[in-house]
C-alpha cells in the first residue's frame, strides 16, 4: 500500500469509528440529533425489533430509551475492511439498561455484535447498513441503591443535563 493510500484508509477508519461513537452516544446522552449523524439518509437498520431507515431507528430507540432511568453503551473491538469508499465492519458492545418491572429496579444487560456496512457519500463516511446481534443478555435485580447516600458523587444524566455536556465548571475556589 503506497503512503496515499494509507492516509485515506487511516481517515476512513477514524471517520467510521467516529460515526459509531455518534451512535452510542447519542443513544445513551438521548441525543437523537447525534445518533442519526452515524447514519447516511438511506440507511437499512435491523435491530430485529425493528427493521427500518436510520431515521427510524433513532426514532424506534430514543423512545425505547427515553423510558429508562438509564442507559450505557460500551464499544470493544471494531474489526474494519476499507476498500475505496465503501467498508464493512463487525462491531462488538456491551449495553447496560436500568429499567423497571412491577415497581422494581431491574438492570438489564446486553452483549452483542453490529455487522455494518459503510459508505463515503457526501464528504462523509456513515452507515448504510447495520444489522445487530446479540450474543446473550440477562436481568437482574439493581443492586445500586446505596449510591442515594454519597450525595457527593458526580451521577450522570440525560437529555442534554449530562456534565459532558453542560462542562459546567464550579468557580476555582479563591487561595486563602
Amino acid at each position: 500500500m503506497n503512503f496515499e493510500a494509507e492516509v485515506r484508509d487511516l481517515v476512513a477508519r477514524r471517520d467510521i469509528e467516529r460515526a459509531i461513537m455518534n451512535y452510542m452516544r447519542g443513544q445513551d446522552r438521548l441525543d437523537p440529533a447525534l445518533q442519526m449523524r452515524a447514519f447516511h439518509d438511506d440507511a437499512d437498520v435491523d435491530c430485529g425489533l425493528l427493521r427500518g431507515s436510520g431515521q427510524q431507528f433513532t426514532d424506534f430507540a430514543q423512545s425505547f430509551l427515553a423510558d429508562m432511568a438509564g442507559s450505557q453503551h460500551l464499544i470493544g473491538q471494531i474489526d474494519l475492511e476499507v476498500d475505496g469508499d465503501t467498508a464493512t465492519g463487525e462491531v462488538y458492545f456491551f449495553a447496560w439498561h436500568r429499567m423497571t418491572v412491577e415497581e422494581e429496579a431491574v438492570d438489564l444487560f446486553m452483549a452483542g455484535r453490529y455487522i455494518d456496512e459503510y459508505a463515503f457519500k457526501e464528504g462523509r463516511w456513515a452507515i448504510v447498513k447495520r444489522r445487530e446481534l446479540i450474543d446473550w443478555a440477562r436481568k437482574d435485580k439493581a443492586s445500586d441503591a446505596f449510591m442515594a447516600d454519597m450525595p457527593l458523587l458526580h451521577l450522570s444524566a440525560r437529555r442534554g443535563a449530562d456534565f459532558s455536556q453542560t462542562r459546567d465548571w464550579p468557580v476555582a475556589r479563591a487561595e486563602a
